[in-house]
């Protein structure tokens, strides 16, 4: 009989059970330590520019989508022609938008598009950049 209440419970064995005094709140202050599997990838990845010369307009899904990938872009457009080369810049000022990114001139047919987290700093000596050429 003593086996029998041992196993389906009887006060006198209650006494024995533990409980965790600690609240909800006070186990948050614990370090979490489950972490997403998108999470880990991108911190494992390392930040990458990649180099574009695009000579048809059609380059630009391929440079848009390395701005989608979290990658910074520099886009050199001297193999391109001025009004194709236009419609690419604007087409990139859209997509670095859209991703809260951004755009800079950094050479005099060369730019830098840059996603979200990503800061470009200093400054380049001025250059003499024809006013017949890309758009600021």
């Amino acid at each position: 009989m003593a086996l029998f209440k041992s196993l389906f419970g009887d006060d006198d064995v209650a006494q024995d059970e533990y409980y965790d005094d600690e609240t909800p709140s006070q186990q948050s202050g614990r370090h979490n330590n489950v972490v997403s599997i998108h999470q880990a990838k991108q911190e494992k990845r390392l930040s990458q520019i990649s180099l574009y010369e695009p000579r048809l307009y059609a380059d630009v899904r391929q440079i848009a989508t390395q701005l989608l990938d979290g990658r910074a872009v520099i886009v050199n457009f001297m193999q391109m022609d001025n009004d194709n080369a236009k419609r690419v810049v604007d087409f990139l000022n859209g997509a670095t938008f859209a991703i809260d990114g951004g755009i800079k001139r950094i050479g005099k047919e060369i730019f830098l598009c840059t996603p979200k987290n990503y800061e470009v700093s200093g400054s380049l000596s001025d250059m003499k950049m024809d006013s017949g050429n890309l758009p600021n």
